[in-house]
């Protein structure tokens, strides 16, 4: 029987203007991801300032300098719509690499933030 559950991983995001690669591995016994989400611990850096490619078993489902803006979520928004619709990927080999650039912009000065992927998955049920 497959539950749902979320995975979150986060990428420290340390220099301005740039780029950051980082691959993170989903637990073996994911069989589908259905969503994902984009937060971070300092909104507005991350509204501005932040774009993303982001892979799902070797297939890009967003490509390089896709807007942060467009994968955030708001307060406001019921907590089981807040996660952009993929559908059911097939995790393949459980590879999820997050490609983040950090790009200048004059409404937000550059401080350390952290980019959080959330991912909306389904796992199978160990008996």
């Amino acid at each position: 029987m497959l539950k749902p559950v979320k995975k979150r991983f986060d990428l420290p995001i340390t220099e301005a203007n740039k780029t950051v690669n980082k691959t993170f591995e989903l637990d073996k016994n994911i069989k589908a991801v259905k969503g994902v989400l984009v937060t971070s611990d300092k909104d507005d850096l991350l509204y501005y300032r932040g774009t993303q490619k982001i892979e799902i078993n070797k297939e890009e489902f967003f490509p390089e300098n896709y807007e942060s803006k467009l994968l955030m979520s708001g307060i406001n928004v019921s907590p089981k719509q807040r996660y952009y619709d993929l559908g059911n990927v097939n995790p393949g080999n459980g590879l999820v690499k997050l490609t983040f650039t950090d790009t200048d912009d004059l409404r937000t000065p550059f401080v350390a933030y952290r980019v959080s992927l959330y991912l909306d998955c389904e796992m199978e049920d160990e008996l």
